[in-house]
Parts: C-alpha cells; structure tokens; sequence
C-alpha cells in the first residue's frame, strides 16, 4: 500500500507538472500586489488566464512529455522516468529548451513586463535550474522531482514577498507537498538523501533569486 502512495504521489507530483501548478495556486488564490503598477493574477480575465495556463502547461508538460516518449521510443533513453543517470543530460537540455522558449515568448509579445512578474520569472527559472541541474549529474543523480517541488516552493515564496495581500496557507501547503515528494522518492529507493535534499535546496533558491533579481532589473 505504502508503494502504491508513493509512486501516485511520484506522478502526481512531477517535475514536469510544477510550474502549471504554480500559476495555477498564484491565478486562484486571490491576491493584490504590493506595486499596485503590477497585474494582479487573480483579477486577469477568465479567457486570459485559460490561455497562459495553457501555454504553461503546453510548454512546461505536454512538449517535454512528448520528446521524452520520442527519446524513449528512439532508444536514447530506457526509461520516460529518466532513472539512468548517464541518460539524463538530452532530457534536461530538452527540458532547458523549452523553459527558454516559454520566456522568450512571453518576453517578445509581451514587453516590458506588459503580463505579471511570474510569467517571466518563473519559465527562466526553469531553465537555470536545469541548466545547473545538468551540470550537477555529472556527479551525483540530483532528484528532479525534489527539483520540481523546489521550484514550486521557490516561485510561491517570491510571489507571496510581492503581495500585499495573500492567503498565508499557501507556502506550508507547498512544503508539505515537498516533504511528501521527497518522501516518495526516499521510499522507492530512487535516490539518496544528498540527491533529494541537495535537488530541493538548490530549487528553492534559484527559484527566489531568479525571481527576485528579475524584478529589480525591470
């Protein structure tokens, strides 16, 4: 039973599907930002918000999802989980790639911040993570859905700093949901405690800092 739990909460829970979740939380927790300059993403219209969330989740999942199957179909990759650590610096530049591309759409059609902050922010986080990420497994197998949860931990710690106003449940939500991601991959033996942890932390605070620094720069 223990088994089945995690491995639901490994794929509930993946690396690919955090950033929808992000702009998912930022779109329908209502919120109003402290630079009253800046769009509110709860208060953009209904249309708006489906189209955005649908470039997220077309950019951050279906695309990568689908390269890795074509990978894995190709045989450059045994497993569409990406268990082998030798196997993983194709997918992490495919997941790069379209982390980039999401940022330099967002960034071309819609200049000088027209969208709120998080549409920028949060795509180029994605690529620095795994960029660094790739870097990283040279050495040791960093967890990518430690990874991913950090980004989602990362993204709504900056976020919730830009707001006036905004529900406070949100961030213990989020670590929780971290604890058990790293909890499932703990269980099924799918990394050491150095590559979850190490995942998570990084994450977390390339995540902010992107973030952060991005906003001072506009």
């Amino acid at each position: 039973m223990k088994g089945i739990l995690a491995h639901l909460i490994s794929w509930v829970f993946l690396p690919l599907l955090m950033p929808t979740y992000g702009i998912l939380v930022t779109m329908y927790v209502p919120s109003i930002p402290k630079d009253l300059t800046q769009v509110s993403l709860y208060f953009l219209m209904p249309d708006l918000k489906l189209r955005l969330i649908l470039l997220f989740f077309l950019f951050s999942a279906v695309a990568p999802g689908l390269s890795f199957l074509a990978l894995h179909q190709k045989k450059v990759i045994s497993t569409i989980d990406i268990e082998n650590q030798r196997e993983r610096n194709i997918p992490l530049l495919v997941m790069m790639a379209y982390s980039l591309v999401l940022f330099l759409l967002f960034f071309v059609k819609a200049p000088k911040s027209a969208l709120p902050i998080a549409f920028y922010a949060l795509p180029l986080s994605g690529f620095f993570v795994t960029a660094i990420f790739m870097g990283i497994n040279r050495w040791i197998k960093i967890s990518l859905h430690a990874g991913g949860a950090g980004i989602l931990v990362g993204f709504l710690f900056a976020f919730f700093l830009e707001q006036q106003s905004f529900d406070m449940w949100i961030l213990p939500a989020a670590i929780v949901v971290s604890g058990l991601t790293i909890a499932a991959r703990l269980y099924l033996n799918k990394h050491r405690p150095v590559e979850v942890y190490t995942g998570w932390t990084l994450a977390v605070l390339i995540t902010f800092f992107t973030h952060y620094i991005y906003v001072q720069c506009i």
